[in-house]
């Protein structure tokens, strides 16, 4: 009997279906049904040879090629330091805080090994036996000029921190300028931490100061105590031991720390620079920058070796000076130091005096033409009625003296065929038009002309004050219309925008560059020109990783040329830097920065407002230019008058080139009040991009005018001109409207600028109606930069011309 617990089930169905993986139950033609006619291959459906399916010999083989590889660059990597004559490592010691001693935090590093050794403000060379290697402390004070040229020659960087004092502003800016400068590894210790009482209160102050670094440096987690004996043996061991990560801009060229230098006794010598060379091989063809010096040719590179320890016998020393191994000379390829090419000769034609003047100009230039600019006068010619959808071509065939009394059609779907053609170009051009408006069944757009009354003089100057003073409080408000102007009443507009011209579409109309010759600087054609940047870079990148003094070689580098002057501002206290400059890189072009606003800092910084800028080795002082990113048709750009916190631009200047995406930092000049007790702050970062001659910055303003009589789409607008002649002038550009609408000059009306528009749909009351006009702006000279960053005094220095807005 069956048990009362068992259910029985129908199965669905009596076929029992094969198992699919079950290979040997699969017939021959479900086999050929499943290839679908594909070709077996044995190697598989992968193309390259990293999709193969290896086995597990190949796998192992390859894990141990990588393994065998990554140790290779390890060991190349750490070449440098290794050997009886290696290089040492160099380490930047940084102060954050008023109360830090630079020099008893070096002195308890030594300590913990036993190192003996004195302890000067200058560079300071200890050799740790333990870990058989060189340490070369580098010890600045609270210079934040010092403490960024030791921080872009480190292979470490060891920021100190007071238990006691907070990082104050300065201690912050010197933090932000080294971390987007270009950082190597970095390491952070607290001084003075024994003298927090009671003691179980010192865990949570090195917490503290813990999430202060992890703000800036989220991996910085461990901080260590220099008064713990065993924490700086920990830190001394990593400075030892561990790999630096290096800063990809400077490992690109060679580069050196300078351990000494030897002025000239007599005008026929040369300075002496001594130093360890690092990164790659050092050129005696290429230039070098030294620290704010400027750039140098080398007249040799020559061995400098360390005196070896003597005997007890002095029999045996040899005198350094007997002979000179002379490691490299500059060949014919030497860089020379000019930055601009030579000026080609001009011969004078002599037939340049007969030749005849120009045609007078009778309207402002739009793209590539000057309209209304003929001898003789365009014959206007009245639209034709046509029905809708007539084409070009179709058009023709309506003759003027016949009318199609017969056609069905109204004269409500009739249009105009001069309205077919009418260019659309709002505020940027055609991309911001607005939909036509449908077909409706009205009037004409050509109504029967009202009689145009002449306003008297002294109404409509007060109409027009009270008209702008109530827009004033909308731009402050909405900042609807940034680049609006206002001219006055007695300014003829012809004049006062003589350099500009009309656009009918910002990213893609022609720009007319012989227009611009006669503004153009003089050095502009003079300035390098580069067709492939990326092919220039990579050649000139490639060229630094051969040949040359191989890095380690303590040498001494002979410049020519080096002013007198430089000697008595040399402070030994401060280190100088000696970069050696790529092919080229000391030629003017004109160069373009990706900057980005930065968020502390709350103030808009303005255009051609006075920088002070930082590019890999070099400081400038520049007037810069803003404009839009982003990659044009025509490689027209808009011009910005302001960046903004938060928003990101183009800033372009004149300037010797820099190979690469170099890191750059932008410093504004303060007063101490608004700079939180620093008379310097960091205002903007960004990148080195691909510089151009041919990019073009159009500087726009916008002429807005106010709606006096609307009827349908036919318009009657003043306050955009004051004479009849300018609005002759301006006939030809297209007009837009803040919604969208487009249109353009039908006809002038009186004497005091009123004209008439039509446009492509009924406009508000409320609307503004502009026109937009462009010039070409050029970039400013940069400027060396001497000196320290940080003055004594504040410094409030303006540049005046950035005021000038429409000159």
């Amino acid at each position: 009997m069956p048990s009362a617990t068992t259910t029985h089930s129908h199965r669905p169905t009596s076929k029992v279906q094969p198992k699919s993986f079950k290979s040997r139950k699969t017939t021959k033609g479900a086999l050929r049904d499943q290839a679908k006619g594909k070709v077996p291959n044995e190697k598989g459906q992968r193309k390259t040879p990293h999709q193969q399916v290896m086995s597990k010999f190949d796998r192992r083989n390859q894990a141990k090629q990588r393994q065998l590889a990554k140790h290779k660059e390890h060991q190349k990597e750490t070449s440098v330091f290794s050997g009886r004559d290696a290089a040492p490592r160099i380490v930047a010691v940084i102060p954050l805080c008023a109360d830090v001693d630079v020099l008893a935090a070096i002195k308890s590093l030594n300590s913990s090994l036993d190192i003996e050794s004195e302890i000067t403000e200058t560079t300071i060379r200890v050799s740790v036996d333990r870990f058989k290697q060189k340490l070369q402390y580098v010890p600045t004070g609270r210079d934040l000029t010092a403490s960024m040229d030791a921080a872009r020659t480190a292979d470490y960087v060891v920021f100190v921190l007071s238990s006691e004092v907070e990082v104050d502003s300065l201690g912050e800016l010197m933090i932000r300028s080294i971390e987007n400068q270009g950082m190597s590894t970095l390491f952070t210790v607290v001084q003075n931490l024994d003298k927090i009482q009671p003691a179980k209160a010192r865990p949570d102050v090195v917490k503290s100061l813990a999430s202060f670094m992890t703000h800036f440096h989220p991996g910085q987690e461990k901080i260590y105590s220099l008064d713990s004996r065993q924490e700086s043996s920990n830190l001394m061991r990593s400075l030892c031991t561990t790999t630096p990560k290096g800063i990809n801009w400077r490992d690109q060229r060679s580069w050196m720390l300078v351990d000494e230098i030897r002025w000239p006794s007599t005008e026929t010598e040369s300075t002496v620079l001594t130093g360890i060379v690092r990164g790659k091989g050092l050129k005696a063809d290429r230039l070098v920058h030294v620290g704010d010096w400027g750039a140098f040719q080398i007249e040799k590179i020559t061995a400098a070796p360390l005196p070896a320890k003597k005997r007890k016998d002095d029999t045996m020393a040899v005198d350094e000076t007997e002979a000179e191994n002379v490691l490299e000379i500059p060949g014919e390829d030497q860089d020379d130091l000019a930055e601009l090419a030579p000026e080609e000769v001009t011969m004078d034609d002599m037939e340049a005096e007969d030749m005849t003047e120009p045609p007078s100009k009778k309207g402002v230039l739009l793209d590539d033409h000057h309209y209304f600019s003929e001898e003789e006068p365009e014959a206007y010619t009245a639209p034709k009625k046509l029905p809708k959808g007539t084409s070009n071509y179709q058009a023709a065939w309506f003759l003027d003296d016949v009318s199609d009394s017969e056609s069905e059609l109204d004269d409500e779907e009739m249009e105009d065929a001069g309205a077919l053609d009418t260019p659309a170009a709002p505020e940027d051009g055609i991309e911001g038009i607005a939909n036509r408006e449908p077909t409706e069944a009205a009037m004409s757009e050509y109504p029967q002309s009202e009689m145009f009354i002449e306003p008297d003089e002294d109404d409509d100057a007060a109409q027009l004050e009270a008209y702008r003073a109530r827009k004033r409080d909308e731009v402050e408000d909405d900042k609807e219309f940034p680049d609006e102007i206002e001219l006055h009443p007695n300014v003829l507009a012809r004049e006062r925008l003589s350099k500009y011209r009309g656009l009918k579409s910002l990213r893609t109309s022609p720009w007319n560059k012989e227009e611009d010759q006669p503004y153009q600087p003089e050095e502009w054609t003079r300035l390098l020109q580069i067709s492939d940047y990326q092919s220039s870079r990579n050649r000139s990148i490639r060229e630094a990783l051969v040949g040359g003094v191989a890095p380690g070689t303590r040498v001494h580098i002979h410049l020519k040329g080096v002013p007198k002057e430089l000697e008595k501002s040399y402070t030994p206290s401060r280190p100088v830097t000696l970069f050696s400059l790529l092919r080229h890189e000391n030629k003017k072009t004109s160069l373009n920065f990706d900057v980005t606003h930065k968020e502390d800092y709350e103030k808009s910084i303005k255009a051609k407002e006075e920088l002070i800028v930082q590019c890999g080795p070099r400081r400038f002082v520049i007037n810069p230019l803003f404009s839009l990113g982003g990659n044009t048709e025509n490689d027209v750009h808009k011009y910005c008058r302001y960046l903004h916190p938060g928003q990101s631009a183009i800033a372009t200047f004149m300037g010797p080139i820099t190979w690469g995406a170099v890191p750059t930092l932008f410093f504004k000049r303060t007063s101490l009040e608004h700079g939180n007790g620093v008379s310097l702050q960091l205002v903007a970062t960004g990148t080195a991009r691909a510089p151009s001659t041919s990019r073009v910055i159009a500087k726009r303003v916008i002429l807005a005018g106010h709606p006096y009589h609307i009827h349908k789409k036919v318009v009657t607008i003043r306050y955009m001109f004051f004479n009849r002649e300018d609005v002759e002038w301006f006939k030809a550009l297209p007009l837009w409207t803040k919604r969208g609408r487009t249109g353009y000059i039908k006809e002038s009306l009186g004497t005091h600028g009123y004209f008439k528009a039509n446009f492509d749909g009924r406009i508000n009351p409320q609307d503004s109606v502009g026109v937009s006009l462009y010039k070409r702006v050029w970039p400013r000279n940069a400027v060396p930069f001497t000196g320290p960053l940080l003055e004594e005094g504040p410094s409030e220095s303006q540049n005046e011309a950035m005021d000038e807005d429409i000159q």
